[in-house]
């Protein structure tokens, strides 16, 4: 499937199909290796991704822990966890769901609440929070869909729904469910949904500026009106203009 996959697999002479089937978390651990060739046009080398990719690193931390953790092992999951956050900056509670293929992009200061749910092949870059909204006990964390991009920066609070494909912008603020194909961007955020179809994923640095958009609409008003005063002026027995005077 993956290029890097088939090379490293011909090289050692080893039968991944057969390994992914009697080794789950071996099938999730070569997804989310491969997937990182896919997503960084910086990864060239097999070595270079294991030694020197930390969110792969958390992401096998994590996947050891939430093992051991559904297996009813105390204590040695949360220890894992707090070594991988050590060793990463990453942190992700070992009761957090996460889906193969799933991509921490850079990956210092993410954090991933107990009861939160990521799904497959999602990109996430540094600084994302998936957290709660309080001291409350039970679900309590987001629910991201498949396919999503995650920005830097970007806060998703409470036990709310992320739909497949959406896309958060970097430092959003995201307190609402977000439906799937849409972008969530602003604090709090809004979100902007421009079709119901799938398209291709954007790149980070294409996700849109509502910001700059609306910025860009205001400017174009000022300027219509400023233009329809100016024809006012120069017509003085225009019926609005003597409304305005007294």
């Amino acid at each position: 499937m993956f290029l890097p996959l088939s090379r490293f697999s011909t090289r050692f002479s080893v039968d991944v199909a057969a390994l992914r089937q009697r080794l789950p978390l071996l099938e999730a651990l070569l997804d989310d290796y491969a997937i990182i060739f896919e997503r960084d046009p910086a990864a060239t080398h097999w070595l270079e991704v294991l030694c020197c990719y930390p969110g792969l690193h958390a992401l096998a931390a994590h996947r050891l822990a939430h093992g051991l953790r559904d297996r009813g092992i105390p204590f040695l999951p949360r220890l894992i966890a707090h070594l991988s956050r050590f060793f990463t900056g990453i942190d992700i509670h070992p009761g957090a769901h996460l889906g193969r293929g799933v991509f921490i992009d850079h990956g210092l200061g993410v954090v991933i609440g107990e009861t939160a749910i990521v799904g497959d092949y999602c990109l996430i870059y540094q600084g994302v929070t998936l957290g709660g909204t309080g001291k409350e006990t039970g679900q309590r964390h987001p629910i991201v869909g498949h396919h999503v991009v995650l920005g830097a920066g970007a806060t998703v609070l409470g036990r709310i729904t992320i739909g497949d494909y959406a896309r958060v912008g970097a430092g959003a603020v995201v307190l609402r469910p977000v439906p799937a194909h849409c972008t969530a961007v602003g604090v709090p955020s809004r979100n902007v949904c421009r079709c119901n179809t799938q398209t291709a994923p954007l790149e980070h640095s294409q996700l849109p500026d509502v910001t700059a958009a609306t910025l860009r609409s205001l400017l174009d008003r000022i300027e219509a009106l400023e233009t329809q005063l100016s024809d006012l002026k120069q017509s003085p027995t225009h019926p609005y203009l003597l409304e305005l005077v007294p």
